[in-house]
């Protein structure tokens, strides 16, 4: 990836307290035509100096240093150069971690278990206007997303009510597919328009839409659960 406002290969700073780590970075980058490393920094603070000093088009940084954190380095670092991209290359794929670094303006989110054309083809990513995430931190983020968007008064049963609701369903199919009584699948459905404030299977299906709630598994997906089964009349 070469920076098209030069001609020349792209700018890269690589921050990391632990200098084998910023070693290990470096020697792969450098075994590359179109990066180069163009500095390094051992905390948030040297981050920022050297991005003062050296202007690169991307900083690789850690999370978990002395001094200033990757975060909080990061959101100076876009309050003073906002052209400059940042990457976060951590050990952690902790949702609060990753939240607060993509809070802080961080483009993209690599773990160091990454392999190194996983994280060569991130960079490149990030690079070209792109918003790299390895897999764990994607599914970080689709589960905080998932637990915000989410009525926390629904029941996991409750949810897949909603979700058939949303695919515009009557009870006597919903009660099909999930392998319960129909006038179970009533009385979950008039709690769930209570949870959501709405009056009518409609403005239910509506929610759902707005929501994006993820469809239900389809391996096992017209079976009856054990639990549900064990409550049905005989």
């Amino acid at each position: 990836m070469r920076d098209s406002r030069s001609g020349h290969a792209a700018r890269v700073v690589v921050v990391d307290d632990h200098a084998l780590v910023r070693a290990g970075i470096v020697r792969l980058l450098e075994g590359t035509r179109d990066i180069t490393v163009v500095g390094e920094a051992a905390d948030g603070e040297e981050a920022l100096a050297a991005v003062d000093a050296l202007r690169p088009d991307l900083v690789l940084m850690d999370l978990s240093m002395p001094k200033l954190s990757g975060a909080a380095a990061t959101r100076r670092l876009q309050e003073r150069h906002p052209g400059v991209r940042v990457l976060v290359l951590s050990s952690y794929a902790d949702r609060t971690d990753v939240l607060e670094a993509l809070d802080a303006g961080a483009v993209g989110y690599l773990l160091k278990e990454s392999r190194s054309g996983e994280l060569l083809a991130g960079i490149r990513a990030a690079l070209g206007e792109g918003a790299p995430l390895a897999p764990k931190v994607a599914l970080e983020l689709i589960t905080a997303w998932r637990t915000l968007h989410q009525p926390s008064e629904l029941t996991t049963r409750e949810l897949d009510v909603l979700i058939l609701l949303g695919e515009g369903l009557p009870n006597k199919v919903i009660a099909q597919r999930l392998g319960i009584a129909e006038k179970t699948v009533k009385a979950h459905v008039t709690h769930i328009f209570e949870a959501l404030g709405v009056s009518d299977r409609t403005q239910a299906a509506l929610w759902v839409a707005r929501h994006g709630l993820p469809p239900r598994q389809h391996e096992g997906r017209d079976q009856p659960r054990a639990s549900d089964t064990a409550r049905r009349p005989k």
